[in-house]
């Protein structure tokens, strides 16, 4: 499958692959990345971050490499445009790594399917352990499987 018709994990896994050599050598990560239409114009939105920090010469750094290793391997066979972005102060999270790493912080999360009656839930990262996340919400602590997560990102109140 190609183009719009690629899903987002696919598209996910192709960037992470691609970013590998940047990951190895200055430890750059792929946080998320967003494949959308606004109007008429397709966006390949990707947003990274490293130790210490996203600067914008790493943006554009980025920008340059995945250009030519997205066009290389003919991911999206029409015109897009490719944006590269720290994830920002409200970063998603996405893989294990990033629960235990953000244990302690403030998050939201989104369920696929309702848990005790709802999907929405916002809380302390307490923690994660076997593929359950722990989260301390106003009404009690709850644990959450990973694969019922559809969206979690870190909550600045």
């Amino acid at each position: 499958m190609r183009g719009v018709f690629l899903k987002k994990e696919k598209i996910y896994k192709i960037l992470e692959e691609l970013l590998e050599p940047l990951a190895g050598t200055r430890g750059i990560e792929l946080v998320d990345a967003v494949y959308e239409k606004e109007g008429s114009k397709w966006f390949l939105r990707i947003y990274v971050d490293k130790p210490g920090g996203i600067q914008l010469n790493d943006c554009e750094e980025i920008s340059g490499f995945l250009g030519e290793k997205l066009d290389a391997v003919d991911l999206i066979p029409h015109q897009y445009y490719l944006e590269v972005s720290s994830p920002g102060i409200e970063r998603p999270l996405r893989k294990p790594g990033d629960f235990i790493r953000f244990r302690g912080r403030d998050i939201t999360l989104r369920t696929n399917v309702p848990i005790q009656g709802q999907k929405n839930f916002c809380g302390k990262l307490v923690d994660y352990v076997e593929d359950q996340v722990l989260l301390e919400t106003k009404s009690g602590p709850i644990k959450i499987s990973i694969n019922l997560i559809a969206k979690a990102k870190l909550k600045v109140f």
